[in-house]
């Protein structure tokens, strides 16, 4: 494995993996299942809200029985988390539990404020309790809470943060709670900001599977604003490999921005979305995609532009994106298509009734 100036690698034995369930947790915890390099146990925490599905890992549940243990408990829960890391001797959290949605933060901010910075402040405590048994929390954030950019420039790990939305500003508050901890108590941490992710199993509130869902429905594909607005996209395998880097070669006490090179306007991305499509699988109509695009009226605070500078995790850990925009869209596009009943219990909520008979609600 890699290491980066004197920082060694280490053996995590117990890793806590906070929201498994969702987009980015499964992806990671199915990604580092699959890599040989690691042998120790996960313990997966998630509340199961609304976008956490344990049908996402249900493979990896069953191949691996002895390295892997769902605990279906909320991170504001204190005595529960308290309980877990003393019961599987957690040694490493790797934190991607979060209220995510943007829109959701305006209707409901309290939510956010709950989860993202409140249930960071339990973990960060409950680690601090493990002593010396504890060996790294690593925090996955957004570049978000670095606000909005121009039409030139990239956000660095030394941007000053100018978070825009309940969600950034949770956001921004929890990265903040993390480096305290760091400089305080001597916590080791890393975090990490990415940029926005997309691949499999992502909840369909979100840009990219909204609008293929929405597509090969017919229904109208809606479009904030003008469209112009830009995002840096990174494929979330790409992401999984950036995390595993930095916890296992970061320095502790660091920030790694980390970005997928690919800044698409979100009107291109919908366009290219349709274009896929109807090469892939045409409407029955015969009618272009394109045709089903509406532009709606802007949502408070948008910001206009995101790019992430990765240069420092490229120059110190030596990673980069593999996958390009161009080709991990296509491979998105098609993962949806090919998952039709993973989609059809997202869409009618069949999974949620299956966790309430599971684990109760």
């Amino acid at each position: 494995m890699m290491t980066a100036g004197n920082q060694s690698t280490i053996e995590f034995k117990n890793l806590l993996v906070t929201g498994g369930c969702g987009f980015i947790g499964s992806n990671f915890i199915r990604w580092l299942m699959n890599n040989h390099d690691f042998s120790g146990r996960i313990i997966n925490v998630d509340s199961l809200t609304y976008a956490g599905n344990p049908e996402n890992l249900a493979d990896i549940a069953a191949d691996f029985k002895s390295q892997y243990i769902f605990q279906k408990t909320d991170i504001c829960d204190v005595a529960a988390l308290e309980a877990i890391f003393s019961r599987f001797a957690i040694d490493a959290v790797c934190h991607f539990a979060a209220e995510s949605h943007v829109d959701r933060s305006i209707k409901t901010p309290g939510d956010f404020i709950q989860t993202n910075i409140v249930g960071t402040f339990n973990l960060l405590e409950t680690a601090k309790a493990r002593g010396d048994q504890f060996k790294l929390f690593h925090h996955v954030s957004t570049d978000e809470v670095y606000g909005s950019l121009g039409a030139e420039g990239l956000f660095r790990e030394d941007t000053p943060y100018r978070p825009n939305s309940p969600y950034s500003a949770s956001k921004a508050a929890s990265d903040h709670l993390v480096r305290a901890y760091y400089k305080t108590f001597g916590l080791p941490a890393t975090i990490s900001n990415c940029s926005n992710n997309y691949g499999p199993y992502q909840f369909p509130e979100k840009l990219i599977p909204l609008v293929i869902l929405n597509a090969l429905e017919g229904k109208p594909l809606p479009v904030y604003g003008d469209g112009k607005n830009v995002r840096d996209w990174l494929y979330v395998e790409d992401h999984c490999e950036a995390i595993w880097t930095i916890m296992n070669a970061g320095r502790r006490g660091e920030t790694y921005n980390v970005g997928g090179k690919a800044e698409m306007e979100n009107i291109v991305i919908v366009q290219m979305i349709c274009d896929i499509l109807d090469d892939i699988q045409p409407a029955r109509d015969g009618k272009a995609r394109r045709q089903l695009i509406t532009f709606v009226k802007d949502r408070p605070g948008h910001d206009r532009r995101y790019a992430i500078d990765f240069s420092k995790i490229n120059r110190a850990l030596n990673w980069s994106p593999r996958e390009s925009f161009t080709s991990g869209l296509r491979k998105t596009v098609q993962w949806y298509l090919n998952q039709k009943k993973w989609v059809e219990n997202i869409k009618t909520g069949a999974y949620q009734q299956w966790i309430e008979e599971q684990y109760g609600s």
